[in-house]
Formats: structure tokens, C-alpha cells, sequence
């Protein structure tokens, strides 16, 4: 028997409006879409490791600003944490603290994309995925 990752949902208000920002700020690619409600639309980063489904249904969308970025937050590996941290904010993410360095030597900082979902910038001082 084979299970691995295929995808994490994540209901949102606006869901072309949230995939058009994570298609164009953080270089994803859509798998497939939907283009009538609940516009269900897969995105995957270019390796196609794991993708993410965006929709928007009209119940059970969470208060993702309200919650503590350490509650649910959507981490992606960057080879410059700090470039990348930058051009997110001027794509309108808003930091939720600074850059910090863990013992293990991993670089790693939280924003929030303009609707409020938590994102994590991680550099590994050794990388735990191939």
C-alpha cells in the first residue's frame, strides 16, 4: 500500500482572487480550476511535490486572521529568505514579526497574504525534503 501527500483545502472568500496572488507571487502553477462556484482550483509549486486546493464555499470559510500564526500557517521552502520576505510584503503580505534563526540553524519568518491566511518562509540549514 502507497499514501502519500495530494493536496490540502483551504475555503476562502475570494478564491480567483487568492489564486491569481499565489499563481503570480509565489511562482505556483494551477493544476486545474474551476471557473463557475466553488471555483475549486489546485495549485502546486513547479516540482509538483504537493499542491493546494482554493475554494469558495459560502459556509466554513475560517477567520484566518484571527488565528495564531503557529494554529495554521502554509510553509514554503525559499533559497533567500530575505528577498523573498520583502517582495511579498510589496505584493501586500503583512509580516507577522521579523526573521528569526532556530538552534538548528533554520531561518524562518511569518506573513499573512492580503486575506489574512498565515505563510511561512522557511530556509533549513539542512534541507529535510529532497
Amino acid at each position: 500500500m502507497s499514501i502519500r501527500f495530494e493536496h490540502i483545502a483551504i475555503n476562502v472568500t475570494d478564491a480567483p482572487k487568492v489564486v491569481e496572488w499565489y499563481v503570480k507571487n509565489l511562482d505556483l502553477v494551477v493544476v486545474r480550476s474551476t471557473n463557475e462556484p466553488p471555483y475549486m482550483t489546485f495549485v502546486s509549486d513547479q516540482g509538483r511535490n504537493m499542491m493546494f486546493e482554493f475554494y469558495q464555499q459560502p459556509v466554513g470559510v475560517a477567520d484566518y486572521a484571527s488565528l495564531h500564526p503557529v494554529t495554521f500557517h502554509i510553509a514554503f521552502a525559499v533559497d533567500d529568505i530575505e528577498a523573498t520576505r520583502s517582495r511579498l510584503i510589496a505584493a501586500g503580505a503583512t509580516p507577522e514579526g521579523e526573521i528569526t534563526t532556530t538552534a538548528a540553524g533554520d531561518r524562518l519568518c511569518f506573513l499573512r497574504d492580503p486575506w489574512g491566511v498565515t505563510l511561512q518562509l522557511v530556509m533549513r540549514a539542512r534541507p529535510m525534503l529532497s
